[in-house]
């Protein structure tokens, strides 16, 4: 009988009434080895509606009582790290090793939502005027929703909710479908640190879920992360209903190599941040960009180092690299490698027709290198979102930021130089939110924030750090004055008070 994962609402299991399903598949198998529940507006109101009332408490409970329950959180979540990677790596694919970074990486919001208490003060200004005070403060602003994309299972949630519940709201996660079970496990163990049922809810679902929420009055704010064309809709649906919104799209994110760069440096970096994680995920190096005579020696040093990247299931110590989330998405991939040389492309390495022996049914591809790619050929052009590289030639820093700058999509960028002046140049000039200085994935730790500019976020709000902290709350100015009581009543004044 097929496994199947339900929904979490209220604190506890609840099994899916819509009657529609969707396969969760492992993907170096190619096996269906789970089914989940798909929401209907229906079981969406029932979490919403689960959310709302736990706010009634959880909205005016005490900042002690939130932080205990989190540093309690941390210790599990840290306790369960394995447990939490072994199910990103059967439903994802992704290496263990990977997949156990992945829940460091969203373990550092839990431990900065642990100490919420400094980044919720408020701001005082006393005797402005005569007995007047005037204090700023920040309020939670009720129910939030979570929408987050599969490469990502468990950090992508992690990096939404803990602050959000730390800052007083309750909070409704819809996880991608294809990889659901670790938002569970998120769940099951944030309740066992002793969080009130209700405050946060696990819905599974697809678009009908997500519309849901996104039309739900009781919904204040909605966080996104995913695609460019799903963050644009997300956006655009979740502002005309009145709600906040920050929702993270996709990338083509540059490595600017100059001259004088470290090549070997460069080179592991590029294969890196090009193909870990299979290059599934939004910060992954996609497009390298070399200036100058290096290109050729830069080529041939990511080729000598992708040939050695060891395939296979994420669960074999051995595997380097696992494979792709579906079949679908693999054989997407492929297409733009075997349409490259069509587009003027040097195929160095082409990928697609690997497999690995003894699990010919796995979602299978190898590693791809395209050279000397045109910025008007599909490979550079559209978020690939796989483990394929390309590498593009310029004649001068100026031509490869100008190359860089023209992309409709700004998440994060790098460049490569042990010339301090070039970097901080780079640094000041480069349309991208974030950015790496010999650093190839520049993913910001927790207490900064996360989030691109132009097409790669929609909504003003980057996610985590004090921005994630400031999209979570909304601010309240008081003005008070109270009478001395040595003072007789002074009649009625309609005028503003007077500052001097």
């Amino acid at each position: 009988m097929t496994k199947t994962v339900n929904h979490w609402i209220g604190g506890k299991t609840v099994e899916g009434t819509s009657g529609a399903y969707g396969p969760v598949t492992d993907p170096a198998t190619g096996a269906v080895t789970t089914q989940v529940a798909l929401a209907s507006t229906e079981e969406v109101d029932a979490a919403v509606a689960a959310a709302k009332a736990a706010y009634a408490t959880w909205g005016t409970s005490s900042l002690a009582q939130r932080t205990a329950i989190l540093f309690r959180y941390r210790a599990l979540l840290d306790a369960h790290r394995d447990d939490i990677a072994a199910l990103i790596t059967a439903e994802h694919g992704k290496v263990h090793s990977d997949a156990l970074g992945e829940v460091a990486r969203g373990l550092e919001i839990v431990e900065l939502a642990c100490g919420i208490t400094t980044q919720l003060k408020g701001e005082l200004s006393t005797q402005v005027s005569n007995r007047v005070d005037v204090s700023s403060i920040r309020q939670s602003l009720g129910v939030v929703a979570g929408i987050t994309p599969f490469n990502f299972p468990a950090m992508v949630p992690m990096w939404m909710f803990p602050l959000a519940i730390a800052c007083g709201n309750t909070f409704v996660l819809k996880p991608s479908e294809k990889d659901p079970s670790a938002a569970n496990l998120l769940a099951e163990l944030a309740a066992e640190a002793g969080l009130p049922d209700g405050v946060l809810n696990v819905l599974h679902g697809d678009k009908v879920a997500v519309d849901g929420l996104l039309n739900h009055p009781d919904v204040a704010a909605v966080s996104f992360v995913g695609s460019t064309p799903i963050a644009r809709y997300i956006h655009a649906t979740a502002s005309a209903n009145g709600k906040r919104v920050q929702a993270l799209g996709g990338a083509k994110n540059h490595m600017l190599v100059l001259p004088d760069a470290d090549l070997d440096a460069a080179a592991d970096a590029a294969v890196s941040a090009a193909y870990g994680s299979a290059g599934e995920r939004c910060m992954a190096i996609s497009a390298v960009v070399a200036v100058g005579a290096i290109g050729d020696e830069l080529v041939a040093k990511i080729r000598e180092r992708a040939e050695k990247i060891t395939i296979g299931p994420g669960n074999d110590p051995a595997s380097e690299m696992g494979p792709l989330i579906t079949a679908a998405h693999r054989d997407k991939v492929a297409s733009y490698v075997t349409g490259a040389a069509a587009q003027g492309a040097e195929v160095v390495l082409d990928g697609t027709g690997h497999t690995v022996e003894g699990f010919e049914n796995g979602h299978w591809i190898g590693l791809s290198l395209l050279d000397k790619v045109s910025t008007d050929s599909d490979a550079y052009r559209d978020e690939i979102f796989g483990p394929v590289l390309c590498v593009l030639r310029v004649d001068t820093y100026g031509d490869g930021i100008a190359l860089m700058n023209a992309s409709p999509f700004g998440n994060g960028t790098a460049i490569f130089t042990r010339d301090g002046g070039a970097a901080r140049r780079f640094q000041l000039e480069v349309e991208a939110g974030m950015v790496g200085v010999n650093v190839p994935i520049p993913v910001p730790v927790g207490y900064h924030s996360f989030g691109g500019w132009k097409d790669s976020l929609f909504g003003d709000h980057h996610i985590y750090g004090n921005d994630g902290v400031h999209f979570y709350t909304r601010g309240k100015v008081v003005t008070t004055r109270w009478p001395d009581p040595a003072d007789a009543p002074s009649g009625v004044d309609l005028g503003f008070p007077r500052n001097h």
